[in-house]
């Protein structure tokens, strides 16, 4: 049984909160002021699901281990899947626009398909769809 989680907050160091409010703003997603200010801000991915970008002076309150320059090492991949697999083309296009990069080649196993994007400080976004009669019909129901 897993435990009774009601939110789920990802972490990540960014340079600028302002230029990463303006990025995924510009990709369409809202920001909770609640939980924001100077020196973070709270992505809303989902009701549930957060992602507080806080500048590296800020970040280092919560940790005493060295922090990763996501740049040049990967620290975490950020993955979720959406509905529609032209959602996935469009999010990933529309990032890309706004400055971010390529992080692999597309993904497309016909039930599967993804795209993954390196945001402007180099963190890793993983977009996903699966249709999944397909992928159960493909791989046999395993």
């Amino acid at each position: 049984m897993s435990p009774n989680i009601s939110r789920l907050f990802i972490n990540l160091k960014v340079q600028d909160v302002n230029r990463s409010r303006k990025f995924f703003t510009e990709l369409g997603f809202t920001i909770e002021e609640m939980f924001s200010g100077d020196l973070a801000i709270c992505v809303n991915i989902t009701d549930n699901i957060k992602a507080m970008l806080l500048v590296e002076e800020h970040f280092k309150n919560f940790t005493t281990k060295k922090l990763a320059d996501a740049t040049n090492e990967t620290e975490v991949l950020i993955s979720f899947g959406l509905n529609l697999k032209q959602a996935v083309i469009d999010l990933y296009e529309k990032a890309i626009s706004l400055g971010a990069t390529e992080a692999s080649p597309v993904q497309d196993h016909g039930f599967m398909y993804g795209r993954s994007f390196h945001d402007l400080d180099g963190h890793i976004w993983e977009l996903s769809w699966m249709d999944m009669d397909a992928f159960l019909k493909t791989n046999n129901g395993q």
